[in-house]
């Protein structure tokens, strides 16, 4: 938040600032770390050369034979400056020179007492523990090994580890069982290579202040001259321009970014007041739409107070600009519930139409945002769709009836079986599906015309249609076959079931004349009441042999399917 505050002088001398500080900042890092890396390696070879030095002086005492002053060498060697301690080690990390352990190895191996034993024995100080890690790659590599570890007052101390190596000049004494003979530990202080490191990033450090205070300095003289005051003159132009005044221009100032941002300035305010022209234009269009729309449209602020009420509107609702603006947007309907669950779901799972007023409408309402997600406000759009339902599902019936004889066609017998069965399989209810052709309908319309024929179709469809119930659906299967889906109809064989229906409608076929002539028909019936067929295929071809049964059996006459027994089906 500080750094949009700045002034736009500020906010680069801030980012060339920051850029320049990172720079140098780095430079200055790599810069330290080459000064530390170099001394600490003119120090590693100095303390090197110091230790080597060390173990050829023992060395030089240990081959003529004058190991008894070894430990008095490293006692005067602890006392050299910048040495914090000087150890010789056995192999397994004791301190040297202070048993007979060796001394007795040697007269051993030379046949003689060759050194006298110590009338004063100390037992060696365990300097490292065998398995350090450090003591095992000197060990094992035969090479110095350095490390660092932390003094009493938390000073860094450094130490180097060096094998002493078993010579061909040491084998008359200890043999040459042994690559190495020994450990030299020496540890010195790197308090003074801190300080130097230490004073190299300071000289490093008042260099980079230096050179940043200098850099800024220039920098910001520079962008005073060349940026920040061209910017303040058209900053000062573009404020009257904003104010309203959308005929002033910025002066131009030279070719570069500033002068093109001046020109581009211009033309965006020569456009913006195209636009504005413009824009009472299209608003006086948009007006002239929204109050001519058959459509009722109501609109709202940020606050949902209504604004915007079209006569539509009002004509639908039958309320008045005022009632619904001071009824407030969610009661425009009488049902504000309604209205709060269309904005907050945009209409998912909710009825799309509702009627009022004796009218089906059609209301679509949600809240208007901003691309950022900011509400600026809510509208509604009502339209009238009765008749376009009424419309649809005149389409609708059209679709699904025959047009010869009223009834249900094949497309829509289908749907309505596959439902009632699924229906029936799940809630265990009976179903049953009636199969009836006409009696030697072709030689009847042979005989008397194809006209006759439609005539008779047409009767039988009649008498369909009003003999069955409402929850029936009679439909035309084909030519001159008919078909009847009967739902929770009881199957009691002498009670009102299926086949005393089926027979009572035949009998209705038969005593039915058409223009002084009359028909009979054969019936096949199916009837599942504990799921006796798997699928709709097999009622229906249970039912249509049972047709072609009553058929055979000398027609005008009724025929159930028995699928139970997989005996043939039977009259009655």
């Amino acid at each position: 938040m500080f750094y949009l505050n700045l002034r736009i002088g500020a906010k680069i001398l801030l980012s060339i600032g920051l850029g320049s500080t990172i720079i140098l900042t780095s430079m200055l890092y790599f810069y330290s770390e080459h000064e530390r890396k170099t001394i600490l390696m003119q120090n590693d070879l100095a303390r090197t050369e110091q230790t080597q030095g060390v173990v050829n002086g023992l060395k030089a005492i240990m081959i003529p034979g004058f190991a008894s002053v070894a430990q008095a060498y490293a006692e005067q060697l602890r006392k050299v400056p910048g040495m914090v301690d000087f150890h010789i080690m056995r192999l397994d990390g004791r301190e040297a020179f202070l048993d007979n352990e060796t001394i007795e190895d040697v007269n051993w191996r030379r046949g003689r007492e060759v050194f006298p034993l110590r009338h004063e024995q100390i037992q060696g100080r365990q300097i490292l523990v065998g398995n350090d890690p450090n003591l095992r790659r000197a060990l094992e590599g035969r090479e110095a090994v350095y490390y660092q570890e932390h003094g009493d007052d938390n000073e860094i101390l450094q130490s180097i580890l060096i094998p002493i190596a078993n010579e061909r000049e040491c084998h008359l004494c200890h043999g040459d069982g042994q690559p190495l003979r020994g450990v030299v530990k020496l540890t010195t202080s790197l308090a003074h290579v801190e300080k130097a490191i230490a004073d190299a990033r300071f000289r490093a450090g008042e260099l980079l202040i230096v050179s940043l205070g200098l850099l800024l300095v220039m920098m910001y003289v520079l962008i005073r001259k060349t940026v920040v005051g061209p910017i303040n003159l058209v900053d000062s132009a573009m404020g009257r321009v904003s104010a309203g005044n959308l005929s002033l221009h910025v002066p131009v100032l030279g070719n570069d970014e500033l002068g093109r941002m001046a020109q581009n300035f211009n033309i965006m305010v020569d456009r913006l007041l195209q636009t504005y022209n413009g824009l009472h234009v299209e608003q006086n269009k948009l007006s002239t739409i929204i109050l001519s729309a058959q459509e009722g449209i109501i609109v709202t602020d940020a606050l949902e107070n209504v604004v915007l009420v079209n006569p539509a509107a009002e004509r639908l609702l039958g309320k008045s600009t005022q009632q619904i603006i001071e009824g407030g947007f969610v009661h425009f309907m009488d049902d504000s519930d309604y209205v709060r669950q269309l904005i907050e779901t945009g209409g998912v799972n909710m009825p799309d139409m509702v009627v009022y007023n004796q009218s089906m409408l059609s209301i679509h309402a949600a809240r208007i945002s901003t691309s950022s997600g900011e509400i600026i406000g809510s509208a509604a759009m009502i339209r009238d769709v009765t008749e376009q339902k009424k419309l649809e599902k005149k389409l609708t019936d059209m679709s699904y009836t025959d047009k010869l004889t009223g009834l249900f066609n094949r497309r829509r017998m289908e749907e309505i079986i596959n439902t009632e069965f699924e229906r029936a399989v799940r809630y265990g209810v009976p179903l049953s599906f009636m199969l009836l052709d006409v009696d030697h309908f072709k030689k009847f319309n042979d005989r008397y015309g194809h006209d006759m024929g439609d005539r008779i179709l047409q009767a039988v469809g009649q008498c369909m249609l009003h003999f069955f119930r409402k929850l029936d659906a009679p439909c035309r299967y084909g030519g001159e076959e008919f078909c009847v889906i009967l739902t929770s109809t009881p199957s009691e064989i002498h009670d009102q079931g299926p086949f005393l229906l089926a027979d009572k409608f035949r009998k209705a076929i038969e005593a039915m004349v058409t223009e002084g002539l009359k028909v009979t028909v054969s019936v096949g019936v199916a009837v599942m009441i504990h799921r006796e067929y798997a699928d709709v295929a097999s009622m229906i071809k249970a039912a249509d042999k049972a047709l072609y049964q009553a058929k055979n059996a000398g027609r005008n006459q009724v025929m159930v399917a028995r699928v139970e027994t997989n005996e043939e089906p039977v009259a009655g």
